[in-house]
């Protein structure tokens, strides 16, 4: 009877897993406790529709002091944290300024129509022309930049300092 019973219990295993893998759909993986770190980290929920690789990266930089011409966890800059997180998460290079990544590797897309991993960029107030600030939209009208005076934090795009230096959004080529 013992034998008879693990026998079964054997071809139903074989017959479950056969039907959960033979339609081809997997359960997604998920790494919960990066999920989890990265949405305390950045003060944001993270959805199951959300680029995780993109949120998870973002976290990891929040709090790195800033260092002009920096690209690396010990100091970085504003087009090098845009430049780094998308080496990392897109597998594309960008440019190594603000405006060189505006003008060379993004097509112009508005305020409205942002999307997660937009670049968006500021200028000065002194040359209107040119972005002298760049960072990474995330949702919600917050993106994650390198503050020279603050270090890499997340802002909002509505911000009065942002919203009075506002330039355009950039979606990556």
């Amino acid at each position: 009877m013992c034998r008879r019973f693990k026998h079964i219990s054997l071809w139903v295993g074989i017959i479950v897993t056969m039907v959960l893998t033979s339609c081809g759909t997997r359960a997604p993986r998920y790494d919960f406790q990066a999920l989890a770190h990265a949405a305390v980290r950045l003060d944001m929920d993270i959805d199951e529709k959300d680029n995780h690789a993109l949120y998870i990266e973002a976290a990891r930089w929040m709090g790195v002091p800033y260092r002009y011409g920096g690209k690396t966890m010990r100091g970085v800059d504003c087009s090098g944290l845009t430049t780094q997180i998308y080496k990392k998460v897109y597998r594309k290079k960008l440019k190594n300024n603000a405006d060189d990544q505006r003008t060379q590797d993004c097509r112009k897309v508005t305020k409205g129509k942002l999307k997660e991993g937009d670049l968006v960029f500021f200028h000065n107030g002194r040359s209107k022309r040119r972005a002298t600030h760049v960072g990474i939209y995330l949702k919600d009208g917050k993106f994650i930049h390198a503050s020279s005076s603050q270090g890499v934090i997340i802002s909002r795009v509505n911000d009065t300092y942002y919203k009075k230096c506002w330039m355009q959004g950039g979606r990556v080529k």
